[in-house]
């Protein structure tokens, strides 16, 4: 598997995208691999206030169902909605048409505790 370099990562398998003080997250490839087909995705609401480390929705597989963690704190200023339509893009797109919403950082300084893709394509490997 391929991590875009340009995105940060966490140990629960969500991904971040920083642009200014933009964060875009989404769950990576390895966590919908891990998954198998998607069929839902429940996410919080544009204005709701995110704390990194705390739950933000729910991925429901025919598999599993997964809490969904932000790895950063900040305020929902969109959510990607075709996802309650269309939950598959999940699988198919995790990186582009997958992703799941964007925050405004609080405190940038959380991006430090991510992981970059090297760190993050070692942690899936000792997994």
């Amino acid at each position: 598997m391929d991590f875009p370099e340009e995105l940060k990562y966490t140990e629960e398998h969500e991904w971040v995208l920083v642009e200014g003080e933009i964060a875009t997250i989404g769950i990576t490839e390895f966590a919908q691999d891990q998954l198998g087909d998607v069929v839902f995705a429940e996410l919080p609401e544009v204005g709701d206030e995110l704390v990194a480390g705390k739950t933000f929705g729910v991925v429901e597989s025919v598999k599993a169902v997964s809490d969904i963690y932000s790895p950063v704190s900040g305020e929902v200023v969109e959510i990607n909605d075709e996802l309650p339509d269309e939950p598959e893009v999940l699988n198919t797109s995790p990186y582009e048409d997958g992703w799941m919403l964007k925050l405004r950082l609080s405190n940038p300084d959380e991006l430090d505790a991510l992981m970059d893709a090297a760190a993050y394509q070692e942690f899936i490997e000792q997994d």
